[in-house]
């Protein structure tokens, strides 16, 4: 028996061209002459079905789409043929590209599903910090219960591995501040004032700021991986099962961890730019290194060195909500973990540059500015 698919192109008995197809036309043959067929011009009366030994419903669908573009008949067809053929009837013409809607119904559309998506997170966000508000109460009420040696190991993590790199972020940042505010400021003449640039600069707002963003980067998408992933194995329901809070046990300690390294991490990182600032004035601007750390106590306000530090705790507290909302918000499967974990980043440091500007706002109505 032949197993191709062919197809003979010829003069009907009534008039008008025919079209005869045989053999299998089947996924497997029907490719073999597809090509040809979708090239036919020209009117096609009749499509014979007669001589096809077997037929799938891509055979059908072909068959359908021959008959549709030439406005062409079918005959011959089998019984099992025909029940094929009703079956994609209608469908050989449809375009494969789903019809989408005009942009001015479209964008109002997918903007009112953004607002109503920010508003279930937001309403999700209020809740998961009034579990964990609920978990501190509780540690309070039963200090026995306090996951001290998680909070070290926390600690740890989010505070004294990430030294080396927010030294050096912070230190080349004292030293492009310094050095591209002297080349502004020489051009009055008051290269001097690079000092009281770099201290108020840093303490108040970039040593906070820029140590925040790179504690979202570097712990914020670790505890939305590190959750993510336990959720994933199951690992949180089993300590449900057991009888551990997972709130009290793996986000208590995160987030304390980050609040409070944040502080250090901050106060650290803005006096590592000063340093670097230092640097430049000793080798660029001829300001001796302790004059200017001397000079630095003299032209930065103390209320400076205080807006950081309150600064501080609130982005880490920021920081470590996000990361552990996202990551106890993975469900079904490794995908999910990665998307939250970008989510997490991404929303910890739009809400940071937020609050920050908020701060930048409320401590200038109250004369620190």
């Amino acid at each position: 028996m032949d197993e191709a698919a062919h197809y003979e192109l010829g003069e009907g008995p009534e008039g008008g061209r025919r079209l005869a197809l045989s053999g299998r036309l089947l996924i497997s043959t029907i490719g073999a002459i597809e090509p040809d067929l979708r090239r036919l011009s020209g009117d096609i009366a009749v499509v014979d079905l007669s001589g096809v030994s077997e037929i799938d419903t891509v055979g059908a669908w072909v068959a359908c789409r021959l008959a549709d573009d030439h406005s062409a008949r079918i005959e011959g067809a089998g019984e099992g043929a025909r029940h094929l053929l009703d079956a994609v009837e209608g469908m050989a013409g449809e375009g494969i590209a789903e019809q989408r809607t005009p942009v001015w119904e479209r964008v109002p559309v997918a903007t009112g599903e953004k607002v109503f998506a920010a508003r279930s997170g937001i309403i999700g966000v209020v809740g998961f910090f009034g579990q964990i508000l609920l978990a501190f109460v509780t540690i309070l009420l039963h200090p026995s219960r306090f996951p001290l040696r998680a909070l070290v190991r926390q600690m740890e993590l989010v505070g004294v591995a990430a030294l080396p790199i927010i030294g050096l972020m912070s230190f080349l940042i004292g030293v492009v501040i310094a050095q591209q505010g002297a080349v502004q400021l020489e051009q009055f003449g008051a290269e001097s004032l690079t000092i009281n640039l770099v201290g108020r600069i840093t303490l108040r707002e970039l040593g906070v700021l820029m140590t925040a963003i790179m504690v979202a980067g570097r712990s914020g998408s670790a505890f939305a991986a590190q959750l993510g992933t336990m959720k994933l194995t199951e690992e949180i329901d089993a300590m449900r099962t057991i009888g551990i809070s997972p709130v009290e046990a793996l986000v208590l300690p995160r987030i304390m961890a980050a609040t409070f390294m944040m502080v250090v991490l901050g106060f650290y990182a803005s006096m590592v730019a000063i340093v670097g600032g230092a640097v430049v004035g000793q080798f660029g601007l001829g300001i001796p290194f302790f004059t200017f750390l001397e000079r630095i106590q003299e032209v930065v306000p103390t209320y400076d060195l205080w807006v950081g530090l309150i600064k501080a705790p609130v982005f880490g507290l920021i920081v470590a909500l996000a990361g552990c909302y996202h990551g106890m918000q993975v469900r079904g499967n490794s995908e999910e973990v990665g998307s939250r974990t970008t989510m997490a980043v991404v929303s910890a440091i739009f809400a940071v540059i937020v609050i920050d500007a908020f701060f930048a706002v409320f401590f200038t109505e109250i004369g620190w500015g």
